[in-house]
């Protein structure tokens, strides 16, 4: 499929420039907007060449941009676990009013494919197992346990330690942050809309996301920016509790390429993908990968923690492999390597905007 006009929202985004270039580059006639928030872009006052200013929140100006438009890639959000509750709104207005806001206009225009940026984040904790091989959904993970360095999840009837298992794309939503909550109303309201319309979603849960153009260092960024930013500093990166957290890491531009899979696959109905490399990595070796390839000090564990974060969530690739025809090419250990050296984008302000 090759000439299909795409509204792509978040073009100028880290995800979304990512994306244009390989939606372009296939010969596909791309709308490229972005709202250009300072929280991601700093001060910028002009948008790059190709990409016009839009907010998803104006209605008006939406329903003109998708004049002629055949699908819609979603990509503009406000991104991040959030430092406190005071970030509620900004997540609330951004990702959810502006989700409802573009499938309002995408009705009103007659447009019914959407491609929606999702997350790993609306699974929560993850998926667990007890020494009987039964998934168990884990206790809470209390303050007092974490300072005491009990960082594991645990069975709540046993009180022993559980083992994590790949998340599939059918498990429970749960939200454990502001953030994951607007990411789970998004696929809610997108859903809700395939149902009310015959509309069609393709919804890609992107696991932790890194690669060129990655922003800095702030409180939204991703832990690979963050420990990429310690080295530059010639600091070692500060790894939070004992290391041992396990995630999925997916470059970027495989990320693109899922997205680029989704519009030419053209799903009926409501369908989520887990996108990820399939390739578990625990945090510490991605600081001590980064640390190694860059040449900078060895990582310091450093015990912290965060209220919200979660122990261990690694994606489950097959439904995305045998559906969507999807395999990640980069594997964490080279891509995370060659990360040490990739460029990254400029410092923005710290905080989501207020709304």
């Amino acid at each position: 499929m090759t000439g299909t006009r795409v509204l792509l929202t978040g073009a100028a985004g880290f995800i979304g420039s990512h994306v244009r270039t390989a939606l372009a580059e296939a010969g596909h006639d791309v709308v490229a907007v972005d709202a250009l928030l300072p929280s991601a872009h700093g001060n910028c006052v002009d948008p790059p060449d190709g990409v016009r200013r839009a907010d998803v929140r104006d209605l008006p100006a939406l329903t003109e941009l998708l004049r002629g438009v055949d699908v819609v890639c979603h990509q503009a959000a406000v991104v991040g676990a959030g430092v406190d509750v005071s970030d509620a709104p900004a997540y609330a207005s951004h990702n959810d009013l502006g989700t409802a806001t573009l499938l309002a206009a995408m009705h009103e225009s007659g447009c019914h494919r959407l491609i929606l940026a999702s997350s790993m984040v609306v699974y929560g904790a993850g998926r667990y197992r007890n020494g009987r091989g039964e998934f168990v959904e884990p206790s809470a993970r209390w303050a007092e346990d974490l300072a005491a360095g009990n960082f594991e999840e645990t069975d709540p009837g046993t009180g022993e330690p559980l083992e994590w298992a790949l998340v599939e794309e059918n498990s429970p939503l749960r939200p454990r942050s502001l953030y994951a909550a607007s990411k789970v109303a998004q696929e809610h309201y997108a859903l809700a809309w395939a149902l009310a319309t015959g509309g069609s979603v393709t919804a890609l849960r992107y696991h932790n996301v890194y690669g060129d153009r990655m922003p800095r260092d702030t409180p939204y960024s991703g832990v690979a920016a963050m420990f990429r930013s310690a080295l530059e500093a010639g600091e070692p990166p500060r790894v939070f509790e004992d290391g041992r957290q396990t995630r999925d890491f997916v470059h970027v531009h495989d990320v693109a390429a899922a997205n680029l899979t989704a519009l030419e696959t053209a799903l009926p109905g409501f369908t989520a993908f887990n996108v990820c490399s399939g390739q578990p990595i625990t945090i510490g070796e991605v600081a001590a990968t980064l640390a190694r390839s860059y040449g900078g000090p060895e990582p310091v564990v450093t015990g912290e923690y965060r209220p919200g974060d979660v122990r261990h969530i690694v994606a489950d690739p097959r439904r995305a492999r045998e559906r969507l025809g999807f395999r990640a090419k980069i594997l964490p250990a080279e891509g995370i390597a060659a990360f040490a050296h990739a460029p990254l984008r400029g410092a923005a302000p710290a905080g989501p905007p207020r709304v």
